[in-house]
């Protein structure tokens, strides 16, 4: 967004704000404020923009206005029960929609809304704010993806989004040629009301809705994720070089001698961090090397815009949807072994104790001495023998990688730094995308090794950045909430735990020591969910806001540029910082684009999760869909007021319902329990259960389990587990 953009809002919003402004429609205000025909498109482009922000709104008599002060624009979000919340920004709480109130609105809709009354402390039964939306402001999609139901003369689409709690009608000679079952996109022509459903045309016939490899397309167009680049994209960079030569490097730190090691997952193709360490006079020499993305994405051109609009590459298990074309992702940008790259390095000095004292950050030219994977690595530092002396030249260095690591984590773990241990999944699909096995992915010593490095670098370069007083692009985590830390403590004191708060706040040492109590304990897992489900989502910011979970006051994300906007764009500003060109106008120049580009930034990365989780839900629905029948030991993940969520020890989680057990049971909200009227049999998060893979419900994504007494019968072995005992898990990040 350029500086012409923000002041012509600007200009926008105080005129609306003068007592003399009556509300005016477009060509009106055209005229008061003489804006001439060549600039009329733009200007209709800032009023949207300031629609969508909340800042004005659009009347049904197509005038403009500054919202009234009882009314607030926010996003909806719905359930599948019809009702739903809006959040609004710089409010704490969400405002409440009954099901009669939503206004048609969609889930993800811009919406106004009045709010009937606020929340009150003391009203126990009206604990959240309430409100009715006026008018959706503006839709957040106009395609739904669902599986068509065909009858003689039309046909509906029901949502995979259940979210949605409408059928879409298909009239006739809009099905788009789809036939009974098939997974459809699906274009609103008419949004419906509360006494009609909402209507729409078929545009694309995915697949039969229950063929494994229809689930990726379907998720992909869920979220509007692109599957190609566009062709300016593709020839931008087929234009870019396959290979290094000496013009290119001419400048920079020459690295080419150092011991240099990539070590990333087996599979990974798009290497965008390298590593070398030295010890001399008992001081760590540690280099984290990151690919130059940037000297070949250039400020504006077709590769940049495509970047910011996908904003991140999304990990769909067996696929990645990139951020960057193949060309430079696997290719000139990728620090592939035994060749040439260009780099930003920085090179850090740590003391014995592991604290830095030192460092630099510079343009270098790198050349990889071994592309090694996490389980190479693990296993070189278990038995150095493993590879016939293969990596003799590396050993002692991944030894002293171990140490510092080891060094790093410990100054992290003191000052408060959180570590969480949740098991992240690995999904494994035969060629028809059939899923064949789920389990925990592994994390050794290796995994831990880079995410400390990384965490390190990341820190480095965000508080030299912040004390230069630069504009720059900041990777923040708020501390959490107060009712949220309250909430925490009323669940957890019912297990023996308890933190400490002071004035409402609280510090991740809190947090930290909390999960060492619980370590190795039955309720290990549920209390750790607890806790990171009291924590804000992370988030890009330009203003510094410090970082709770590890407990750090300066962060960013710069190790990541080939699949994360944000660390390619503070590349170039750290570039023109090195090369002296961030003069007045290129500072000027930054502070008006960088809050687009957090805000843009956070919101891909959450569709991105979004997907992910998404597919992951359906493959593991689709694999424990082929164990009905099959009997578990799992442990009580979530309780609710409908059911009991048990979580097997491969990461798949299934749902019992409240019905099919054999009392009466009454939902505790305060101690999250179920109890027996007639038994007396509590079941509480963290608990062991025995249970059977009832079924699966495909729409809902759900896995149905049953409860049954052990003693009755003993719990087969199958592929999903049978016991928690002992085990621990990785996860991968999302700092």
């Amino acid at each position: 967004m350029s500086l012409m953009d923000e002041s012509r809002k600007k200009m926008i919003l105080s005129f609306m704000r003068e007592d003399i402004y009556r509300p005016m429609k477009f060509r009106e205000l055209c005229g008061f404020l003489n804006v001439p025909k060549s600039e009329r498109e733009n200007f209709k482009e800032a009023l949207d923009s300031l629609i969508s922000a909340g800042d004005i709104v659009l009347t049904e008599q197509k005038t403009y206005r500054i919202p009234a002060p009882d009314v607030f624009t926010g996003i909806f979000s719905s359930s599948r029960r019809g009702f739903g919340f809006v959040s609004i920004d710089g409010r704490k709480d969400d405002v409440f929609i009954p099901a009669d109130e939503t206004g048609g609105a969609f889930h993800g809709d811009t919406v106004e809304l009045h709010i009937v009354h606020e929340s009150r402390d003391e009203d126990r039964s009206s604990r959240k704010a309430e409100g009715r939306v006026l008018r959706v402001v503006s839709r957040a999609s106009e395609e739904i993806i669902g599986v068509y139901q065909k009858s003689k003369y039309f046909g509906f689409v029901v949502p995979d989004d259940q979210r949605i709690g409408r059928d879409i009608f298909v009239p006739k000679g809009k099905n788009g040629g789809a036939s009974d079952g098939c997974k459809v996109a699906v274009r609103i022509s008419d949004y419906g009301s509360s006494r009609r459903n909402p209507e729409g045309e078929i545009t694309q016939v995915l697949g039969m809705a229950d063929d494994p490899k229809t689930d990726l397309v379907s998720v992909m167009r869920a979220y509007s994720l692109p599957e190609d680049f566009p062709e300016e994209v593709l020839n931008e960079a087929q234009a870019l070089p396959d290979s290094i030569d000496g013009t290119q490097a001419a400048g920079r730190r020459d690295l080419r001698s150092l011991m240099t090691v990539t070590i990333d997952g087996e599979d990974a193709k798009d290497l965008d961090d390298a590593v070398t360490l030295r010890v001399e006079n008992g001081h760590y020499r540690l280099g984290v090397h990151i690919a130059d993305v940037s000297n070949y994405v250039r400020e504006g051109s077709a590769l940049d815009r495509e970047a910011l609009k996908r904003g991140t590459s999304v990990y769909l298990i067996n696929r990645v949807i990139p951020m960057l074309p193949q060309k430079l992702s696997n290719g000139i940008c990728s620090l592939n072994e035994g060749v040439d790259r260009l780099a930003l390095s920085c090179l850090m000095e740590i003391d014995e104790t592991g604290k830095l004292i030192g460092h630099e950050i510079c343009e270098s030219v790198i050349n990889v001495s071994h592309r090694m994977s996490y389980t190479q690595v693990a296993r070189l530092l278990e038995d150095d023998k493993a590879y016939d002396g293969k990596y003799d030249d590396s050993l002692e260095m991944f030894r002293q990688m171990k140490k510092l690591s080891d060094l790093i984590r410990e100054r992290r773990r003191e000052r408060g730094g959180i570590d969480f241990d949740f098991p992240e999944a690995k999904i494994i699909l035969d060629e028809n995308d059939v899923p064949t096995d789920v389990h925990p992915y592994e994390i050794n010593c290796a995994n831990k090794m880079i995410e400390d490095f990384m965490l390190m670098a990341n820190e480095t370069i965000a508080q030299d950045y912040f004390w230069q007083e630069l504009p720059f692009v900041y990777r923040c985590h708020e501390s959490p909430d107060p009712d949220r830390i309250q909430k925490l403590y009323m669940l957890i004191r019912n297990y023996g735990y308890y933190i400490n708060s002071h004035k409402n706040k609280i510090h991740p040492m809190e947090f930290q020591k909390l999960l060492g109590k619980i370590e190795g304990s039955p309720e290990e897992m549920f209390i750790s969910r607890l806790v990171l489900r009291s924590m804000k989502q992370a988030r890009y910011t330009t203003e510094n806001l410090g970082h709770f979970g590890l407990a750090v006051s300066y962060y960013c994300h710069f190790t990541s540029p080939i699949r994360r906007y944000p660390d390619l764009q503070i590349h170039r500003i750290i570039k023109e910082n090195l090369h002296s060109k961030l003069d007045d106008e290129r500072i000027a120049h930054y502070r008006g684009i960088l809050d687009e580009v957090a805000t843009h930034s956070s919101e891909a990365e959450r569709r991105a999760g979004d997907a992910e989780r998404d597919l992951q839900k359906i493959k593991k629905a689709e694999y424990m869909s082929g164990h009905i029948g099959e009997r578990y030991e799992g442990l009580i993940s979530g309780i609710t007021s409908w059911g009991i969520y048990v979580e097997l020890p491969n990461t798949c989680e299934g749902l019992i319902r409240l019905e099919s057990l054999d009392d009466y049971y009454v939902y505790d909200e305060n101690e999250c329990s179920l109890t027996g009227t007639d038994y007396g049999r509590t079941f509480r998060l963290g608990d062991r259960m025995m249970i059977k893979v009832a079924g699966v419900d495909m729409a809902a994504r759900t896995v149905m389990f049953e409860a049954y007494d052990p003693e009755d019968e003993q719990p087969q072995d199958g592929d999903a587990g049978s016991a928690y005992e002992g085990r621990r898990h990785g996860r991968k990040r999302r700092n």
